[in-house]
């Protein structure tokens, strides 16, 4: 694929759930000063109405008041497949030991305060992970919109795709709990241990068949890596509290407890 509709298609710069990014060169009428943008095409086919809906979605997201979301610039459909386009972060997704400390934890911080602006208009993200966070001028930027949730009363998952990476995803949703904000609170403590540390708090996560491997995620402790400052382990520890109503009341309230843990002003 060298094009999608009027945008040139450069290279591919990254894959995750649901599709494939990539660096692009926009058109003129989008009018943009960069000059890349990053566009992700969706694997699997859709209808229109599945469009219509991704497109809603989209509109919800690019709504919240913040500046730690990913910008998007539009959504369309071609021969089928669904695709986005937003702002190309230059430094690209969020990897353990590929900044310093400081570095890490803010974007970390970031990320949590841009779920936080989604919580407050009813989205969860369900597939926060270090992937889905992009980092460009050392801050951070949550991204990756394919498993948003809008959880106002009689609200449905998305049709967009499966549940994200299951060593990031919150046991409770195994048990077919509903999606709340503490979801993604799970997932931006499991993200930060390994983001910190390099290390997962799954390490023996079995490979075999999805059944084992929901099996150990409910009957296995996260583990928070001994590497991490007391400070930091303190910070995590409560975003892995087995009971939603132990975590953090908000991602806002995780992100001021991780920049504090490292030391950083708020």
């Amino acid at each position: 694929m060298t094009t999608l509709g009027d945008y040139e298609l450069l290279s591919v710069i990254g894959a995750g759930n649901h599709g494939v990014f990539y660096q692009a060169k926009p058109p003129e009428r989008l009018a943009v000063d960069d000059e890349l943008v990053a566009v992700k095409v969706l694997t699997q086919n859709a209808t229109e109405a599945d469009f219509e809906r991704f497109a809603r979605e989209l509109q919800v997201f690019a709504s919240a008041s913040t500046p730690h979301l990913v910008t998007l610039h539009e959504a369309g459909q071609q021969n089928g497949r669904l695709f986005y386009v937003m702002k190309h972060y230059e430094e690209g997704p969020l990897g353990p030991g590929t900044r310093s400390q400081a570095a890490t934890i803010q974007a970390l911080a970031d990320a949590a305060k841009g779920a936080h602006a989604l919580h407050e208009i009813g989205v969860v993200h369900r597939d926060i992970k270090p992937g889905n966070i992009l980092v460009d001028n050392g801050r951070g930027f949550l991204s990756d919109l394919g498993l948003a949730l809008v959880w106002s009363p009689g609200a449905t998952t998305t049709g967009v795709g499966p549940v994200g990476s299951v060593r990031y995803m919150e046991p409770d949703l195994i048990y077919g709990e509903r999606a709340t904000r503490s979801t993604d609170i799970w997932s931006l403590a499991v993200t930060a241990n390994e983001a910190l540390s390099g290390e997962p708090c799954y390490p023996d996560l079995p490979d075999t068949s999805a059944l084992e491997i929901f099996r150990h995620v409910l009957h296995t402790p996260p583990l928070i890596s001994e590497h991490l400052t007391p400070e930091l382990r303190t910070a995590i520890a409560r975003g892995l509290a087995p009971e939603r109503t132990n975590r953090y009341p908000t991602a806002e309230a995780f992100a001021l407890a991780l920049e504090a843990a490292g030391g950083q002003e708020q």
